[in-house]
């Protein structure tokens, strides 16, 4: 049996204790479209350094554009006097966590129309939230939706 595993073999659901954690980064950014890709390269340029998740680079780096494009666009208006963050821990164990904010009003992500099925399928907008689903391990949404937990392990 490996160490954590219960005597089924399951690892319990392991939650990320800010307080518990190294921050690696912190970053603010204005809700500006242009101010995406550098702070992308940024936060992966750490990433790459820690190497806490070796070979799972690219479904980060995805993701962290599909969050942070919805936090600048549908969370902060495309309004550049608005700020969104953007902070990332590493945990040798348990991978990495990255959490944006934005000070939106938030959504409800059960309303998100699947992008897989009918007429959506066609849609230019909408598969953000898919890929982010489909590329990471556990995907939180918190405080109204208007805070984004993404883990790889």
């Amino acid at each position: 049996m490996e160490p954590g595993a219960s005597p089924e073999g399951h690892f319990p659901e392991y939650d990320f204790d800010p307080d518990k954690l190294t921050l690696q980064v912190r970053v603010t950014l204005a809700a500006d479209r242009k101010a995406v890709d550098p702070v992308v390269a940024q936060v992966m340029d750490t990433v790459r350094q820690l190497k806490c998740v070796d070979g799972k680079e690219d479904a980060i780096e995805l993701s962290l554009q599909e969050a942070l494009a919805n936090a600048v666009v549908h969370g902060a208006k495309e309004d550049p006097t608005k700020i969104v963050e953007c902070l990332v821990a590493c945990d040798e164990e348990r991978g990495i966590i990255i959490v944006v904010r934005d000070p939106g009003n938030g959504f409800d992500p059960g309303a998100i129309p699947t992008c897989t099925v009918g007429e959506n399928v066609y849609s230019n907008h909408g598969r953000g939230i898919f890929l982010i689903n489909q590329l990471m391990d556990k995907v939180e949404f918190r405080k109204n939706g208007t805070e984004i937990h993404m883990v790889k392990r």
